[in-house]
């Protein structure tokens, strides 16, 4: 595989490609992984660039070090308040364009591309809030995570009143967000906020083994199967019914038979045809394993 580095070492967001895997590093490190202007304008810009390559399958993000995943919003910074001046580019268009905030923080957009966090350190806040966003969660094992706003006089304002809920047991979202309380990876992986838990300075070995997993599947199947995942959500059965059969139709109704399947563009011996669907002489559609 091509392996590239994408952007400077010494950026707010590190970005390193390698063949269809993107990493994204939050990388200010004497500052806890915490959310600068700058680094919010570079997060938002990332999810552009990810979505918009069809060559990248899958996503991994993590922080720089041993200690911090992403402690949230640097609030000593002052970018939340108004008449802060921007220092680069990418804070010029936040102040330009503030939906680029909600964009960055995946409150406002989610990620077509399957996303796997590698909790490095401390996951706090808004590092808390993007977590609830990824889909598959690698935690290493000196990991933390909480959502410490209410403590400070705020709302954990980012998704996490309408999501914790939905991921973890009422009790243990209500307890995280009415008082701060604190998860150990252990803790975190049996109420399930996260899939697994790893040695420390293993998490990205885990996540890049987890991401090179959903390369090898069929991207024509993998793209639709989270689309679908999301726009039902947590609807009632009935209604998510609709959405579901409708990306059904979309992921299989070209591929009903061979005349079908070459008009879309789909020739018969790429991984989607070989691996996945079996296109049997009645004309059905079946899973080949």
């Amino acid at each position: 595989r091509h392996r590239s580095g994408m952007s400077d070492p010494s950026s707010s967001l590190i970005v390193e490609r390698d063949g269809p895997i993107v990493t994204l590093t939050m990388n200010r490190p004497e500052r806890g992984n915490s959310l600068s202007l700058d680094l919010v304008g570079r997060l938002a810009a990332a999810w552009e660039l990810v979505d918009g390559d069809d060559g990248i399958r899958c996503v991994i993000l993590t922080g720089t070090g041993s200690r911090y995943y992403c402690t949230g919003g640097d609030l000593a910074s002052g970018w939340m308040a108004s008449g802060y001046q921007p220092g680069s580019d990418a804070e010029r268009q936040v102040i330009e364009d503030p939906g680029r905030i909600g964009k960055a923080l995946l409150l406002t957009y989610w990620l077509r591309t399957p996303l796997v966090a590698a909790v490095n350190g401390a996951c706090l806040g808004g590092g808390c809030e993007m977590l609830q966003q990824t889909d598959i969660r690698v935690g290493e094992e000196h990991a933390t995570f909480a959502l410490p706003e209410t403590g400070r006089g705020l709302i954990p304002a980012a998704g996490s009143t309408m999501r914790l809920k939905r991921q973890l047991p009422y009790a243990i979202a209500m307890e995280m967000l009415l008082t701060g309380r604190r998860l150990d990876a252990e803790e975190a992986l049996r109420w399930g906020l996260i899939n697994h838990v790893v040695a420390s300075g293993e998490g990205l070995a885990k996540a890049t083994s987890i991401a090179e997993a959903v390369c090898a599947k069929g991207p024509l199947a993998v793209a639709p199967t989270k689309a679908s995942a999301i726009e039902t959500g947590w609807l009632p059965e009935e209604l998510a019914q609709v959405i579901d059969a409708a990306s059904g139709d979309e992921r299989l109704g070209v591929c009903l038979d061979t005349q079908h399947l070459w008009a879309s563009g789909i020739p018969f011996g790429t991984v989607d045809e070989a691996d996945a669907l079996v296109v049997l002489i009645d004309g059905t559609v079946g899973m080949d394993r």
